[in-house]
């Protein structure tokens, strides 16, 4: 007698489930591989997909560490020093420079910046230009992916970076940039830069307990406050910008968008919380376009034009202050 197995329909969707697997650990290490295509991947609905978002969430996870670890001054000190500097990474090099243009400096550079970019564990210059850039275009609008307006404060915090369709980078909106192999590469291969940087935190760490144990800092320690808990602080602290930004502050200038400036977010992500500022006149290199409004990423800007890394700072153009006076929002 002839016995016939009955096909499961659990064995297409195992399938289904390890080709997933198998595309997302891709992707881990590949940010431009997409199976379904970029376009295909853009138009996926607005929907999480968590294995994609394990190192995303990995990285909060680690924060706990800190269970295990404890803290020492040396510990709080570096990661407090470590969020300053990538902050800086964010708002002066991804932000006002790939973003906006808002200064020149050489192809070498623009490398260097696009490294120094790298060690704030927000995906590649080029993603983060060719998102932000988008924003700019339809800011507030059903197209925005990150409004509080439209999608909630939540999505636009958080919930917008761990989507299907935000992954891939749309090169035809920096073709400015993609011209540029040495830019594609880091793009694309967007952990190489995180990972080996978390390696150098943990390697100084270990310098550190074996040649300093008066310091009372261990390499776990420094590991954990100096990339998981540094890292995750600044991701949420440029995260408010997105949400944040667009719901509390003031609006000196009538824009299209919702956008506000706040001295509080200012303070935290050294001079991008002038938000409504910016987006009236993107192109400057200066968030802050009165001497009281506060922007430390401006000033630093203007430290390395004086080394003569980058050059020709864009400012605030006559015309934009007449506006402000005349709307009577000059404060």
């Amino acid at each position: 007698m002839t016995t016939h197995l009955q096909p499961s329909i659990e064995q297409p969707r195992s399938a289904s489930r390890f080709r997933a697997l198998c595309a997302s650990l891709v992707q881990w290490l590949d940010s431009d591989f997409a199976p379904e295509g970029a376009e295909a991947a853009r138009r996926q609905p607005d929907k999480i997909d968590w294995l994609r978002c394990v190192p995303f969430i990995v990285l909060h996870v680690g924060c706990f560490g800190v269970v295990l670890t404890g803290w020492s001054v040396t510990a709080l000190a570096v990661a407090a020093g470590l969020y300053f500097i990538r902050m800086f990474a964010v708002t002066g090099i991804y932000h006002r420079y790939f973003s906006h243009k808002t200064y020149r400096t050489s192809r070498a550079g623009q490398f260097f910046l696009a490294l120094w970019g790298g060690t704030a564990v927000q995906r590649g210059p080029l993603w983060w230009a060719y998102h932000h850039r988008h924003h700019h275009q339809h800011s507030d609008d059903s197209e925005d992916v990150h409004s509080p307006h439209v999608h909630g404060f939540w999505w636009s915090h958080i919930g917008w970076i761990t989507s299907r369709r935000n992954f891939p980078t749309d090169y035809n909106t920096v073709r400015d940039l993609k011209k540029f192999p040495e830019l594609v590469f880091l793009n694309r291969f967007d952990t190489l830069v995180p990972a080996a940087f978390a390696l150098a935190v943990w390697s100084v760490g270990w310098w550190l307990e074996v040649y300093f144990p008066q310091l009372g800092v261990t390499k776990w320690q420094l590991l954990v406050w100096g990339f998981f808990i540094s890292t995750t602080a600044l991701f949420h602290g440029t995260s408010c910008i997105n949400s944040l930004a667009h719901l509390m502050g003031r609006r000196r200038f009538f824009t299209d968008d919702d956008s506000r400036n706040s001295f509080i977010l200012s303070i935290v992500t050294l001079g991008e919380g002038w938000h409504n500022n910016h987006h009236r006149y993107p192109a400057t290199a200066r968030q802050g376009f009165y001497w009281w409004e506060i922007d430390i990423t401006y000033y630093l800007l203007r430290v390395l034009a004086w080394t003569g890394l980058i050059w020709e700072l864009k400012g605030v153009p006559n015309s934009v202050y007449v506006e402000a006076a005349k709307q009577g929002r000059s404060d």
